[in-house]
């Protein structure tokens, strides 16, 4: 699942001048295979985030592989500003030689889908609890 996190600050508007000077992006998910039970995410994954994000010293943090800035004026430069944004070069789609099997991939894929399927019941479940209605 392709997903970005993208973190505000709460401030009154400035009706000439946009706030946002700069976007910092850190790409997680290119050359990186999270799956929900084979190579599930875990804290560990994060830690260069964590490190590169540098909270209250922003005036110090610096690009790295995955850590990049955009200007204001590139961001609206995109189609429609757009915020999809990739640098890194997508191994994966480079080597489509050694893609696994069809089966092995149909199996992830159900794997993937169950899983979410319990996890979403486990949510409708408790919601169902915390409303006095159950199933």
């Amino acid at each position: 699942m392709k997903a970005n996190v993208l973190f505000f600050d709460k401030r009154v508007a400035r009706p000439d001048t946009p706030w946002t000077e700069r976007l910092w992006v850190y790409d997680l998910r290119t050359n990186k295979h999270f799956t929900l039970k084979q190579n599930p995410l875990r804290r560990a994954d994060l830690d260069d985030f964590v490190t590169a994000y540098q909270p209250g010293r922003r005036g110090e943090r610096q690009e790295g592989e995955r850590w990049k800035s955009f200007t204001y004026e590139e961001l609206v430069a995109r189609d429609k500003a757009n915020l999809d944004i990739t640098w890194l070069r997508d191994e994966s789609l480079e080597d489509l030689d050694n893609l696994p099997s069809p089966e092995v991939l149909a199996r992830e894929i159900v794997e993937d889908l169950s899983a979410a399927v319990a996890e979403f019941e486990a949510v409708a479940v408790a919601l169902d609890e915390q409303l006095g209605q159950p199933l």
